[in-house]
């Protein structure tokens, strides 16, 4: 079983417009209203590669109660979410049919009070006995400790379920000296994290601050992987227009179902990269457009310099 962890699940919610403009009225032809949040994105994406997968984090309110009735119709998700006093946040995304971008919009979530965050951690030590892998992914709601990622890093490591981190900011700074087996920073959170805007160089640091694996999601550059084993470079043959709300999940979800199928590193990548453009292209983040992933995976490109580590 495939563990991912949502501590600041949402209710996504996709408007789409015919052109976004500040200052004006929009009619609104298409909404669609998903259970969200980083880990349930990779929770179905995983699920629709045929994987089996347990969502855990927190719930609360007539929001969480939407998530969690809609959860029951994502085939092989399994919910384990926990219930908080606070209400889920909602995520707002508006798609500009013109131009194809996306506006995004995010409540910061419920306040979680020590107890249930005591409750939520013991809960994930039961659900670890069971994991093939563990993913802790997203922001953290208020409440939550700073630190809580590198706690759940280390009961992991522990139990001894391989982990994979993606979150930015101080939450990432202090997960990372935990020693996650992989992290997934996007480009502006690698370099937060190392003050580097050099790809390369600051992936080199992020290992060297703790993180085993360092995979860069670079947008329409791929996937930058720098392992024990090597370094590589994924890059989609084209770019796509539509809504990246989810491709890094569905990268993420494409570098987990790779590591418990123990393929290789450039097969990994090439179906990380796969997924991530396949996810542009479908409406709603969680889910991946399978004709273009099928075709990607056949042109993916990955460019390898294998080196001692």
């Amino acid at each position: 079983m495939i563990l991912t962890v949502t501590l600041n699940t949402a209710l996504d919610i996709t408007y789409r417009v015919r052109a976004l403009r500040p200052h004006a009225s929009h009619r609104v032809s298409e909404v669609t209203e998903r259970p969200g949040g980083k880990g349930l994105n990779v929770a179905r994406v995983l699920a629709a590669l045929g994987h089996e997968v347990t969502v855990t984090g927190f719930t609360g309110g007539a929001t969480g109660r939407m998530v969690q009735e809609r959860l029951t119709f994502a085939p092989g998700v399994v919910d384990a979410l926990l219930p908080v006093s606070g209400s889920t946040r909602r995520t707002i995304a508006v798609v500009d049919e013109r131009t194809g971008d996306t506006t995004q919009l995010n409540e910061p979530g419920p306040t979680v009070t020590p107890a249930e965050w005591s409750a939520f951690q013991e809960a994930y030590d039961d659900l670890l006995a069971s994991a093939s892998v563990v993913a802790l992914c997203g922001s953290l709601p208020p409440g939550v400790p700073v630190g809580a990622y590198a706690g759940l890093v280390r009961s992991a490591k522990a139990a001894e379920v391989p982990v994979l981190l993606d979150t930015g900011g101080e939450a990432l700074r202090r997960g990372v000296a935990a020693r996650p087996d992989i992290i997934k920073p996007n480009a502006d959170e690698l370099a937060e994290l190392t003050g580097s805007h050099e790809p390369l160089r600051a992936t080199q640091d992020a290992r060297r601050r703790g993180a085993r694996t360092v995979v860069a999601s670079l947008g329409a550059s791929g996937l930058l992987a720098v392992t024990p084993e090597g370094r590589w470079q994924a890059t989609p043959p084209t770019r796509l227009h539509g809504n990246p709300t989810g491709a890094g999940d569905a990268a993420v979800a494409g570098l987990l179902s790779g590591l418990v199928e123990k393929l290789p590193w450039p097969d990994r990548l090439t179906r990380a990269t796969a997924l991530s453009a396949a996810a542009v292209v479908s409406p709603t983040a969680g889910e991946f457009d399978r004709a273009t992933y099928e075709e990607f995976l056949n042109r993916v490109a990955v460019t390898a310099e294998v080196t001692a580590a």
